[in-house]
């Protein structure tokens, strides 16, 4: 399981380490896509399977559902770790991200969120104003 928030920095060669505690769980291949609200998200091999087949079993006359899945599924790519578990982010994810130098990488049980640092703080601290208005509006799903 991935949990925790990890700060990390984007080299000169640009490759990101991902988390020494993720990396045996990650694998030596990840798949990398983007995310909501302009993040990437990281699926092992194992996971991104499962996701991969609802999306293609989301039904292709409806356009959500197809503009969902191109965009998930066209986006991803497959990247390797690297001995020291860095990863290189292909440019146009980078791109969608907007990340710089500084990244947070979020654990969120299966996967992770890789987020420009910045975006993150806003984000994060957004959320934490409002986290009781946000649990109760998730009442109905047992949290």
């Amino acid at each position: 399981m991935f949990i925790g928030e990890y700060r990390h920095t984007i080299d000169t060669k640009k490759r990101l380490a991902l988390p020494i505690r993720f990396r045996k769980e990650l694998g030596k291949t990840i798949i990398i896509t983007r995310g909501f609200e302009n993040c990437l998200i990281v699926y092992p091999q194992k996971e991104w399977k499962i996701m991969s087949d609802k999306l293609g079993k989301l039904p292709v006359s409806q356009a959500d559902a197809r503009g969902f899945s191109r965009i998930m599924l066209a986006g991803a790519m497959e990247v390797a770790l690297d001995k020291l578990g860095r990863i290189l982010i292909p440019e146009y994810l980078k791109k969608y991200a907007g990340l710089k130098k500084n990244a947070v990488v979020c654990g969120l049980s299966n996967r992770l969120e890789i987020w420009d640092a910045k975006k993150w703080a806003i984000y994060r601290g957004k959320m934490e104003k409002d986290l009781g208005n946000l649990a109760a509006n998730l009442k109905e799903l047992g949290i």
